[in-house]
């Protein structure tokens, strides 16, 4: 998009920067050289001094870089926080990108803040960028803090009646996937849900939103969209924004898992090795993941240890292959059968239940199914998978089953 200048001298400034996607990001929109630099607090004055066009810049440094700026444009000195410099004849330039990226979130989820009571939790530097874009657009927004008048405590006696919740905290982020800043329980008018974190791409507090059919917003088209207007800045031109929303669909789509659900002997191993080979990705299989740690066989342990306990050690090989991102997984076919495994699937993953012909289903090496027979676990099972699943994939070659899951994941577009 941009590579007419792939040598210009740009990258992201923070601390520890090593799961950043930052260079994926703009390595999209045409800007290849896009590098990471990690640099302690007491460098930081140094290293503005030092050879590069543009940097983004990301916490903890938001606001130390500021003292050091020629000019600090009118919302990031509002917001308090600068996370894009262009260094120009006169010097270098700050601005704050992450409102364009949030407001490029509303956007999408088609919300408005007018006229909303929202509730800001936390008061660090997101919570900052948050109370801007509600000012800005007619809401009225209260923040929640622990230690704040307005705290997690008492929030529900007095805003109950809140229309949008903004998470701005790192609770639940990866890799304390799980975890929630408060229940939502209690919000009697809530109608979305917005959590600044994007790893994982469903936190629990989303997650939570979704069931009680409240709309619930990921923050990782913010990051990609702040990225979008922080390359405006940096090449001196405006991006064409349809162009932009293919690449984001297609990082989207490239970091969500796909993850397979479906009977035993349905194929989900033998498809998803197919699928990660075509895409490039890492193939988990969490009957692999089970053996490995127990050193025993999944039929072993249903036979010496019983059901309950084999499933006890599914729900933790889940955890662990749900909290991957850009990964194909391969369930056991009984997965479904436990409510505490729809949540660590849900959360960074497209989920395809592939449907075969029972007949075609083998029973060898598979006690369950040879204990219960296919068609009565099929008969239990059939509305668990359909309910878990985004989308129903009919079984026939791999090569053929994974070509429909991949334009299914990739829509024509983003497929290019």
């Amino acid at each position: 998009m941009l590579n007419d200048r792939i040598k210009f001298r740009s990258g992201l400034l923070g601390k520890t920067l090593k799961h950043s996607h930052s260079p994926a990001i703009h390595a999209l929109l045409g800007n290849p050289d896009y590098r990471l630099f990690e640099v302690e607090e007491e460098n930081v004055c140094e290293f503005l001094k030092g050879d590069f066009d543009g940097i983004n810049v990301t916490i903890p440094y938001k606001k130390t870089v500021m003292p050091y700026l020629h000019y600090i444009s009118p919302e990031a000195l509002e917001i308090g926080a600068v996370n894009t410099i262009v260094r120009r004849k006169d010097g270098l330039y700050g601005y704050n990108t992450d409102i364009y990226g949030f407001e490029m979130t509303l956007k999408r989820a088609d919300i408005s803040l007018k006229g909303k009571k929202i509730l800001v939790l936390g008061s660090g530097g997101a919570a900052q960028t948050a109370l801007y874009a509600a000012k800005k657009h007619g809401g009225h927004p209260h923040t929640v803090s622990r230690t704040g008048v307005l705290n997690y405590e008492n929030v529900k006696k007095i805003h109950a009646d809140a229309d949008i919740i903004i998470n701005t905290t790192p609770v639940g982020m990866y890799p304390n996937n799980g975890s929630t800043p408060l229940s939502l329980e209690g919000f009697t008018r809530l109608e979305a849900v917005i959590d600044i974190i994007y790893n994982p791409y469903k936190t629990a507090l989303m997650l939570e939103a979704e069931k009680r059919g409240i709309k619930a917003v990921s923050s990782l088209d913010m990051l990609f969209y702040q990225a979008v207007r922080a390359c405006e800045l940096f090449f001196d031109r405006e991006i064409d924004l349809t162009e932009a929303e293919r690449l984001y669909l297609r990082f989207e789509a490239d970091r969500r898992n796909i993850t397979l659900v479906g009977m035993p002997g349905s194929g989900k191993s033998t498809v998803g090795k197919t699928l990660a080979k075509k895409l490039g990705r890492v193939f988990v299989d969490t009957d692999e993941l089970i053996e490995a740690e127990s050193n025993m066989t999944c039929s072993d342990i249903i036979k010496e240890c019983g059901e309950e306990e084999f499933r006890r050690r599914e729900s933790e090989a889940v955890k662990k292959a749900g909290a991957m991102t850009n990964a194909v997984i391969a369930t056991g076919g009984g997965v479904v059968t436990r409510p505490e495994n729809t949540d660590p699937l849900r959360q960074n993953s497209k989920i395809y239940f592939l449907q075969r012909d029972l007949s075609l289903l083998a029973t060898e090496g598979r006690p369950l199914s040879a204990m219960h027979g296919v068609c009565t676990l099929y008969e239990k099972r059939l509305p668990l998978y359909k309910s878990l699943a985004d989308f129903t994939v009919e079984v026939t070659e791999p090569d053929e089953t994974s070509e429909k899951i991949i334009k299914e994941h990739y829509d024509e577009d983003t497929c290019d």
